[in-house]
């Protein structure tokens, strides 16, 4: 029997974290590859989530630095900003990283871009802009968008989520962010830096719940006593409503009512991963939490691969870049691989930047797993008293029989760097003593680290 003839050998539907990596392997082994985006070719992260609160974020610290250097002889009383040019370098930032060279870098490896949304038709062919395509090989990376939480009268206000947020012409008077995760949390450090007055609200107990406690705790400190952020745990928004120009938001805590009135409601309490492609004529079976897979990233349809925030997971673009390099071994290999969770690094970009990796304590309770636990100040090392910064801490979770890290946290100016020491320790099962035995140099924000495991 002849082997069917498709178009391409590998159709890849998002040109996200998810997408890009497969796409960009699987062309330059010479096989035929289509890439098709719904919207800006290199996908939400490059254009209208990391890459760009990055870079906002990035000034925002530069500003808030300025400003508090008069105490090391910095003539700081007439710093300003100017708004416009700010959005106008995140814009540069943008043009850099996202679709600016996208298409050409694409063509140079021979993969067709093909601009629209794909549905599926049948498990090996896809229609976009009225164009039946087919492929031996799928990958579905097509994203998710922020939740609309329930909330009487959100489809009557005009509400801001992540990505609109970004294209204000000006920071709002007064926000109100609903989601008190990493993403809510960055963008109060963002407009509380450019003078906004803030409040973040969660339903859950603490800021950043994903994290361990001592994470949300500092956040919440230093967001309230350095910005004026208003942290609302246990907090729930029952409705919101329009008043003149501006929104009242009514909420509940502690079984009681109260209402605020704001300039602007940011969204930013999850994703829903977006399914809604035609999934069930491929065959492949979902939900509203997202596409399922098996270990080796394959959907119920084998040829129907799926990476990134349309799995519902991590929602973590390095996890996605992860995933697609799998995918694309997968695809060209009859060895299969499967992917690796437990050294996932996590960073939300405040001040101080707060890292995790690993299990966190709840993790370790739940399994019941044995540990110690050992949290040390940031303001025990040398570089603490150098550059006057000493909200922080180092917390390293051990197994309490090997020695054997299982899970770390950082508070630290350079946490997001500092983390990766520690990833590289629990994926490569290295125990508190490796570390500690490990030469740090000084004066750097990383012997906090060697003294954490130290201690342990």
């Amino acid at each position: 029997m002849a082997k069917k003839i498709f178009d391409y050998d590998l159709l890849v539907i998002g040109s996200g974290a998810g997408g890009s990596i497969a796409a960009s392997i699987v062309a330059r082994q010479g096989k035929r590859v289509a890439l098709v985006e719904a919207d800006a070719l290199g996908g939400d992260s490059a254009n209208f989530g990391d890459v760009p609160t990055g870079a906002m974020l990035n000034v925002a610290r530069i500003f808030s630095e300025a400003k508090g250097a008069g105490k090391f002889g910095i003539r700081s009383n007439t710093i300003g900003y100017n708004y416009p040019t700010i959005r106008a370098w995140k814009e540069k930032v943008v043009t850099r990283t996202g679709s600016g060279g996208g298409k050409r870098y694409y063509q140079s490896l021979g993969v067709t871009v093909i601009p629209g949304s794909a549905h599926f038709i049948s498990p090996h062919e896809v229609s976009v802009n009225r164009r039946h395509i087919s492929a031996e090989h799928i990958l579905v990376a097509s994203g998710a968008d922020w939740s609309l939480p329930k909330i009487t009268g959100l489809d009557k206000i005009k509400y801001l989520t992540p990505a609109s947020a970004l294209e204000l012409i000006r920071p709002p008077k007064t926000l109100f962010i609903i989601g008190g995760g990493s993403v809510g949390l960055e963008f109060a450090r963002l407009f509380s830096s450019f003078g906004s007055k803030v409040i973040v609200a969660d339903i859950a107990p603490r800021l950043l719940p994903r994290e361990d406690q001592e994470a949300g705790e500092l956040a919440a400190k230093v967001l309230s006593e350095q910005y004026g952020v208003k942290p609302l745990t246990e907090t729930r928004v029952v409705r919101v409503a329009k008043e003149a120009v501006a929104t009242r938001v009514t909420f509940l805590r502690g079984r009681e009512e109260h209402s605020v009135k704001v300039e602007a409601v940011l969204l930013a309490a999850g994703k829903t991963p977006r399914v809604d492609i035609g999934l069930e004529n491929a065959g492949v079976e979902y939900s509203p939490s997202g596409i399922e897979v098996n270990n080796h990233l394959q959907t119920s349809a084998k040829h129907i691969f799926a990476a990134g925030d349309v799995l519902g997971g991590f929602g973590l673009t390095h996890v996605a870049l992860m995933e697609s390099r799998v995918i694309a071994h997968n695809i060209l290999n009859k060895n299969k691989v499967t992917p690796s969770y437990h050294s996932i690094p996590r960073i939300t970009y405040i001040d101080p930047e707060i890292a995790s990796v690993g299990m966190s304590e709840d993790d370790l309770i739940k399994r019941d797993l044995k540990y110690n636990k050992v949290v040390v100040p940031l303001g025990i090392v040398g570089r603490s008293v150098i550059t006057d910064s000493h909200d922080g801490f180092v917390k390293i979770l051990a197994d309490k029989k090997t020695g054997r890290i299982l899970g770390a946290t950082i508070a630290a100016p350079s946490a997001g760097e500092m983390i990766h020491e520690l990833t590289l320790a629990i994926q490569h099962n290295l125990t508190a003593s490796d570390v500690a035995n490990t030469m740090h140099a000084f004066p750097s924000w990383s012997e906090a680290i060697r003294v954490a495991c130290a201690k342990i």
